[in-house]
């Protein structure tokens, strides 16, 4: 519990940092995250027996990442065009270079490449965008908010678990997690994103509490998704890189599932 914590604060502290900082440090900051997520997601992949194109698939979703943050800044969005058409050469180099990998898996292969892409790179690349508004400034209250929306769902569904857990939430898939937990988290989420909403005025009221609403329910979606995944390939955590928390994808199955509807909300409510 001790390590647990002294990683959980120094993780709140860099990546909260990284984001009131500046646009620069935010965007390197997912970056990071981006690279560590699918290389996590790969090895984890390579123990059910296939074997993903590793490098490719970094390759391919960095550019999906630098074209959505080339895409947030007005005077440079005619240079987004240049990662995106990377997209299809690599894309299709996958057929290609797995006609002569010799592999005893070759469509799997290609399937859970492209799968890193979209279950890892796609969220992150979604998640810089909500960075910044219609007019390309940088908003870093907004994910600061989602952020602390997120940790309040997280910790209430942690702490009410353990304290009156009893009735079993997806027991098939993870029976560790309770109703008693979501219905915790859910409750400190909504009081989070209504004390978000008095400080952090981008966004109104209503705006916050309907993110809540789709971090609580896609969040615990995301968080089974996640537990799924590790149950099929027989591991407890996705990694060690956090100490206490287990890998990246551990530390974010609810954000990977959470931020491409709070995209989608705020696109159709805001344009972003």
């Amino acid at each position: 519990m001790i390590k647990r914590s002294i990683t959980g604060i120094l993780f709140v502290i860099v990546l909260a940092g990284a984001v009131m900082l500046s646009a620069w440090s935010f965007l390197i900051l997912l970056f990071i995250i981006i690279c560590l997520g699918l290389w996590e997601f790969y090895t984890l992949v390579e123990k059910t027996g296939h074997e993903p194109q590793k490098i490719i698939g970094l390759l391919l979703g960095l550019s999906l990442y630098k074209a959505f943050v080339l895409h947030s800044y007005a005077a440079y969005n005619h240079l987004a065009i240049i990662p995106l058409a990377a997209l299809l050469p690599l894309c299709f180099g996958l057929f290609i270079i797995e006609l002569y990998r010799k592999k005893t898996n070759p469509f799997g292969n290609i399937a859970f490449t492209l799968l890193g892409v979209i279950y890892v790179a796609l969220p992150f690349s979604l998640l810089a965008m909500i960075g910044f508004d219609s007019t390309t400034n940088y908003t870093p209250n907004k994910i600061m908010g989602i952020l602390l929306v997120l940790w309040s769902s997280d910790t209430g569904a942690y702490l009410s678990g353990r304290a009156f857990g009893k009735h079993k939430l997806f027991e098939r898939i993870s029976p560790q997690k309770t109703w008693e937990g979501a219905v915790g988290g859910g409750v400190l989420a909504i009081i989070a994103a209504y004390i978000v909403s008095i400080y952090f005025t981008e966004l109104t009221v209503v705006n916050w509490l309907v993110i809540a609403v789709i971090i609580i329910v896609a969040g615990n979606l995301g968080d089974l998704i996640e537990s799924l995944f590790k149950r099929s390939v027989n591991v407890k955590d996705s990694g060690a890189i956090l100490p206490g928390h287990g890998g990246v994808l551990d530390r974010f199955d609810s954000l990977l599932l959470s931020s491409p509807f709070i995209f989608i909300y705020l696109f159709i409510t805001h344009r972003l």
